[in-house]
């Protein structure tokens, strides 16, 4: 029997469940979302909130439980059905289609005609005026593929936002943006809310939680375990709530590094894209990378890592010269990468955790021209016990939380001990939980003296783990910064470009003897 229909306007939500089988993933879930308000909701990777986003938006259907929109009920059957309603989910991963042009992309499924033919004139015009919004500058007629990130991250929310939604999900929107790309996203939702929008925040970021909720809901193994009401709440309540216990969340300073250099870059340079960089990279030494996005610091890694080529500079490796053309090149000196987006460049999400790991590696596991899955499952449960995987390595790797996700890509790139590790968005889309083990892993790699380049948009964990920072401004090296010297004013004034105090600090402060 249905309950009365509620009074209030919004989105409601009363008993919501949801069981795969036997396996109960959300709990009688009960909120309120009200027009014109931000509702953040927290969790830890698998606490159901993909699950009830799902639900709401009509990719899932419930088990049990009501939802009313503005009073009538609303049990949509599919996103299309959710979208005709008012209500979009904007994912945190990237489903556009990178052989089509922006506008393309912006209009798909819903092509704007005149007679028989596409009317690519407004389709355009009308791209171009929602990108604008945004405040993003893009020809809408160019092609996604080759766009970063946080561009593409912008269109995913310019083409929800055309359809003219009441109730917006934003699932992880700033995962892959840095601080001024962020702030972008941030100013929109404010627009959205003065508007009259319903806004559903997900997010890893506490910060962003704090400075945009009015609302916060967090989410435990399928069940709702704390509401707040009255903003803000304390960080560490947040944090408490999602882990269900005392959590200290902290950075402790590296250990020292060693005097050897392991890495020496010189004027490296590509195109357009970078130019004159140059630092040491010491034994047991973590660099920090910093700089907004668009800065050239994933360009940077690329090029040392054989991703891209570099056509100008040096790299050299224990005083010896490298000529890197090929990803191949670099590993088999000894450098490896893992890329910031893991599901599109690192895994492959069909194929079990164990063949992940083992893929760099299965040249070294032919037997007779044959790979054993003895060895293969071997070398996944040893990875998984140093790693602390958590999570059946014979299934697919997309079935796992993101947090394990990313232990999975780093366990496949530390088979055996690089002499240079390279992690790029270390932390991207995973809870905090994972994010402490992510930063201990980081750290014993260093102090076992593995040179370890870090490039990450939370500047937070930019300066928590470096010795040392290196900021870029638009494909420019602006300085390299100690630990000591590394505030975020400072960061921040030499990521824009300012240069208040260029520094080019050659060695650590903290160096131990070789």
């Amino acid at each position: 029997m249905l309950d009365a229909a509620p009074q209030e306007r919004g989105l409601v939500v009363r008993n919501l469940s949801k069981s795969f089988g036997p396996v109960r993933v959300l709990k009688s879930i009960d909120l309120t979302l009200e027009p014109g308000s931000v509702l953040g909701l927290i969790g830890e990777n698998g606490a159901g909130k993909s699950t009830f986003n799902n639900i709401v938006a009509g990719v899932l259907q419930p088990s049990e439980g009501q939802i009313w929109l503005d009073g009538q009920p609303y049990q949509p059957h599919s996103p299309s059905d959710a979208m005709a309603r008012g209500v979009a989910l904007i994912h945190q991963e990237i489903r556009l289609l990178p052989g089509l042009s922006v506008a393309e992309n912006l209009f798909l499924g819903r092509l704007p005609m005149r007679g028989p033919v596409v009317d690519r004139r407004r389709m355009e015009e009308e791209s171009d005026a929602i990108l604008s919004a945004l405040g993003v500058r893009l020809d809408p007629r160019r092609p996604v593929r080759g766009l970063s990130m946080a561009v593409q991250q912008s269109i995913e929310i310019a083409k929800a936002l055309l359809r003219r939604p009441r109730y917006v999900i934003f699932d992880e929107p700033t995962a892959s943006l840095g601080e001024a790309d962020a702030q972008l996203i941030f100013r929109q939702i404010e627009r959205l809310r003065a508007e009259g929008t319903g806004i559903i925040y997900v997010s890893h970021r506490l910060d962003e939680i704090g400075a945009l909720a009015d609302h916060v809901v967090c989410f435990r193994d399928g069940q709702k375990v704390a509401d707040w009401c009255d903003m803000p709440v304390p960080r560490q309540d947040l944090i408490n709530a999602m882990v269900g216990r005392k959590f200290v969340f902290e950075h402790r300073a590296p250990a020292p590094c060693g005097e050897r250099i392991a890495l020496k870059v010189t004027a490296l340079g590509r195109g357009d894209a970078f130019e004159d960089i140059s630092f040491d990279l010491h034994e047991g030494e973590i660099l920090g990378f910093a700089g907004l996005v668009g800065a050239g610091r994933t360009d940077v890694v690329r090029a040392i890592a054989g991703a891209d080529r570099a056509d100008r500079g040096q790299i050299a490796l224990d005083g010896r010269a490298l000529h890197i053309i090929t990803p191949r090149d670099a590993i088999n000196a000894g450098i490896v990468m893992v890329p910031e987006d893991r599901k599109g460049l690192g895994l492959n999400l069909d194929r079990a955790a164990s063949a992940n790991i083992t893929l760099p590696w299965e040249a070294g596991l032919m037997r007779g021209g044959m790979i054993r899955p003895g060895d293969v499952d071997a070398m996944g449960r040893e990875q998984r016990e140093r790693f602390d995987i958590r999570g059946r390595m014979e299934l697919p790797v997309g079935s796992m939380s993101g947090g394990n996700q990313q232990k999975v890509l780093l366990a496949k790139w530390l088979v055996r001990d690089p002499r240079v590790f390279i992690v790029d968005e270390p932390t991207r889309g995973v809870d905090v939980g994972a994010k402490m083990a992510i930063y201990q892993i980081i750290r014993d790699l260093a102090a076992s003296g593995i040179a370890v380049i870090v490039v990450s948009s939370e500047l937070e964990e930019v300066l928590g783990l470096a010795h040392r920072v290196l900021v870029m401004s638009e494909g420019r090296q602006t300085g390299i910064l100690t630990r000591d010297e590394a505030t975020p004013e400072r960061v921040m004034a030499l990521a824009v470009g300012a240069h208040p105090e260029t520094h080019q600090t050659e060695r650590p402060d903290h160096v131990r003897s070789a």
